[in-house]
């Protein structure tokens, strides 16, 4: 298996976690994608994803996946026994929900307000980014809000609970913490009050798969 990504990006720790979860990065070849260069948005990169995007994960027999919970999915279920993404109906449907949750409030949020209220990864991106309109910069610090909300409503999950889905860490577990790494690269802190996720973030970076990652 090969795996197109850049370290030190959010999306690709989250994969390379997974990776590290399972016991599985001696299977993947590691190809870097020069995201500040716009490689990923050149031709022959979207040949492998259209949308321009990483990580991608190209699997033995050609197939490409990219979308980090879809390559999550894949990799968790290869050995047969999940343990990322649950094992019974409940757990797989709680994981997806707060999986959704840790996207929707959290990581995109920390992303929009990053490309479109900051100069974002540099010039030769900006060509790739959405027109400029008026409210633009107003609209990307209204996600900067939204990513902090979001840092509220997890905080309140784990101070009943350990772990973003539950008992057990989870894919869930993994895109709020990349979320939070993207959040203070952005310049976005957690805020002093949230000290459940404080906690659970000291917590999680202390896993063998979060210190070495793939």
């Amino acid at each position: 298996m090969k795996v197109f990504d850049i370290p030190g990006f959010p999306n690709p720790l989250r994969i390379r976690i997974v990776l590290a979860e399972k016991g599985l990065a001696s299977s993947v070849e590691f190809i870097k994608v020069d995201l500040p260069a716009a490689e990923h948005k050149q031709p022959a990169f979207l040949k492998i994803n259209p949308l321009g995007t990483v990580p991608v994960l190209q699997l033995d027999d050609g197939t490409y996946l990219s979308e980090c919970t879809a390559i999550t999915e894949y990799l968790d279920h290869l050995d047969g026994d999940p343990v990322l993404t649950g094992k019974t109906a409940k757990e797989k449907g709680v994981i997806h929900m707060m999986q959704k949750r840790a996207e929707s409030e959290l990581s995109d949020p920390v992303g929009f307000y990053f490309h479109h209220a900051t100069p974002g990864l540099g010039a030769a991106l900006q060509p790739y980014k959405s027109p400029e309109w008026e409210g633009r910069v107003e609209w990307g610090n209204r996600q900067r809000d939204k990513a902090l909300a979001g840092m509220q409503y997890f905080d309140q999950v784990l101070r009943s609970q350990p772990y973003i889905a539950g008992e057990q860490f989870s894919m869930a577990d993994i895109t709020v913490f990349a979320g939070l790494i993207f959040a203070g690269f952005a310049s976005i802190q957690i805020p002093e009050s949230c000290t459940a996720l404080a906690a659970w973030q000291a917590k999680v970076q202390e896993r063998p798969s979060v210190k070495n990652p793939a």
